[in-house]
C-alpha cells in the first residue's frame, strides 16, 4: 500500500540518517577518535556498525522482520560501544532512531525486547564508564520517551490505513450495491413493460388482422366497426397500461388482485371467450410486489391463450391459504390446438419473466398442459 512507503517509514529514515551523520562526524573530535589501534579500533568497528545498520535499516521493508531484528541489534550494541568508548562523545543519541525503528517496523514483542536490550546496553556502557546515575537515568528516560513515541505513531499509522481499507471496502461495496440495483431495475421495468406491451399490444394485432380479413371479404360494415372499435379499446387500455409502469416509479398505486375481476371481463368482451373469476379464502392484505406479480402474472398468462390457443373457456382461480396465495389460469381449447411457447422448454419471455418475479418473492411458478388445455399456477408465500 501506497501510504506505508511515504508516511512513518519516511521520518524513520530522516532521523536515522541525521543522527548518525551527527554521531560519526563528533566521533573525528571526540578522544579517543577512530583509528587502528586499541580503543580507537574499537571506536572505528561502533561507526562502522552503526553506519552499516543504519542503512540496511532504511533499505529494508518492513516486512523483512526476521533480517530487521538482528540488524537493528547491531545499531544498539555499535551506540552502546561509542557511549563506553567516548564518554563525552554523543552516542548516546543513535539509540533512538534503532528503538524508533524497532517501534515502527517490528512486531509487539520483538520490538519491545529489542528496546529493553537497547536500556540495559545503554546503562551498561554509561555504568562502565563511570557517569553519574542522574547521567544514566536522563539518557535511559529519553530511550524509553522515544520507544514510546514511535509506538503511538505506529498505533496512528495502522488505524489510518485500516481505516483507508475499510473505505476502500465500502466504495467497492456501494459500487456493487448500485450496479445490483441497476441490473435489478431494469430487469423489472423489463418485465413491467413486455407484460404491458404483450397484453394490450397482441389484442390489438389480432383485432386489426380481424378487422383486415374483414375489409377483404367486404363484411357487413357493424363487423368491421365492431372489430375497429375493440382495438380502440385495446390501445386505450395499453396507453393506460404503459402509464400505470411507468408511474410505478414515482410510487403510484400499483394494480393487483382487485383488478383480476376486469381484467378477466376485458378478456371475455375483446376475444368472446367465456372467462371465469373466483375467490376462495379469506381475503388479506398483500405486499406490494405479492399484488404486483399476481397481477402480472394473471395478465401474461390472458395473453398467452389470447396469442396461441383457441379457448373454449378461461377459468381464473384466487386462492387464499393459510400459508400463502395461489393464483392458477387454466383453459380448455379446442383439441388439436397444439403446443404453446410455455408448454415447451420454458425459454419464453413471458414464462421467464412470471417465474423471476415468483422467484423474488420466494414462490413458485409452474405451467404446463392438462388434459384439456394450458394451466399456469402461481404460488407466492403469505
Amino acid at each position: 500500500m501506497a501510504y506505508d512507503q511515504q508516511v512513518a517509514p519516511r521520518l524513520v529514515r530522516l532521523l536515522a540518517v541525521f543522527v548518525v551523520g551527527f554521531v560519526v562526524t563528533t566521533a573525528f573530535q571526540t578522544q579517543p577518535g577512530p583509528g587502528v589501534h586499541g580503543e580507537h579500533l574499537g571506536v572505528s568497528v561502533a561507526l562502522g556498525g552503526l553506519a552499516v545498520a543504519s542503512i540496511a535499516m532504511i533499505r529494508l521493508s518492513r516486512r523483512a522482520s526476521s533480517v530487521l531484528v538482528p540488524v537493528i541489534g547491531i545499531a544498539v550494541v555499535s551506540s552502546a560501544a561509542l557511549v563506553g568508548l567516548q564518554p563525552n562523545g554523543p552516542g548516546f543519541l543513535a539509540m533512538f532512531p534503532a528503538v524508533s525503528g524497532a517501534a515502527l517496523r517490528l512486531p509487539d514483542r520483538l520490538s519491545g525486547a529489542l528496546a529493553a536490550f537497547a536500556v540495559a546496553a545503554l546503562a551498561v556502557a554509561w555504568a562502565l564508564g563511570n557517569r553519574s546515575v542522574d547521567g544514566i537515568v536522563l539518557n535511559e528516560i529519553g530511550v524509553v520517551a522515544f520507544y514510546i513515541l514511535s509506538m503511538f505513531g505506529r498505533r496512528y499509522r495502522e488505524s489510518t490505513e485500516h481505516a483507508h481499507q475499510l473505505l476502500e471496502e465500502l466504495e467497492r461495496s456501494r459500487a456493487a450495491q448500485a450496479e445490483a440495483a441497476a441490473l435489478g431495475e431494469r430487469q423489472r421495468l423489463a418485465r413491467e413493460m413486455h407484460d404491458v406491451l404483450a397484453h394490450s399490444l397482441s389484442g390489438l394485432v389480432l383485432n386489426l388482422e380481424g378487422a383486415r380479413l374483414l375489409a377483404e371479404r367486404d363484411a357487413p360494415d357493424g363487423e368491421l366497426t365492431h372489430s375497429i372499435e375493440r382495438a380502440h379499446r385495446l390501445a386505450k387500455t395499453g396507453l393506460q397500461e404503459a402509464r400505470r409502469a411507468i408511474g410505478m416509479l414515482r410510487g403510484d398505486e400499483l394494480p393487483g388482485p382487485q383488478g383480476l375481476a376486469a381484467l378477466t371481463a376485458d378478456f371475455e368482451g375483446d376475444t368472446g371467450v367465456a372467462c371465469t373469476f373466483a375467490v376462495d379464502g379469506e381475503e388479506r392484505e398483500l405486499g406490494s410486489d405479492a399484488r404486483l406479480t399476481l397481477y402480472r402474472v394473471a395478465q401474461e398468462a390472458l395473453t398467452n391463450v389470447r396469442k396461441h390457443a383457441r379457448a373454449e373457456r378461461v377459468d381464473v382461480h384466487l386462492t387464499y391459504e393459510q400459508s400463502g396465495t395461489r393464483l392458477s389460469v387454466e383453459d380448455a381449447s379446442v383439441a388439436g390446438d397444439g403446443d404453446r411457447p410455455l408448454s415447451g422448454s420454458g425459454s419464453g419471455y413471458g414464462l421467464t419473466g412470471m417465474r423471476e418475479r415468483a422467484a423474488l418473492l420466494g414462490g413458485t411458478l409452474t405451467a404446463g398442459p392438462t388434459e384439456s388445455g394450458f394451466r399456469v399456477e402461481l404460488w407466492v408465500p403469505a
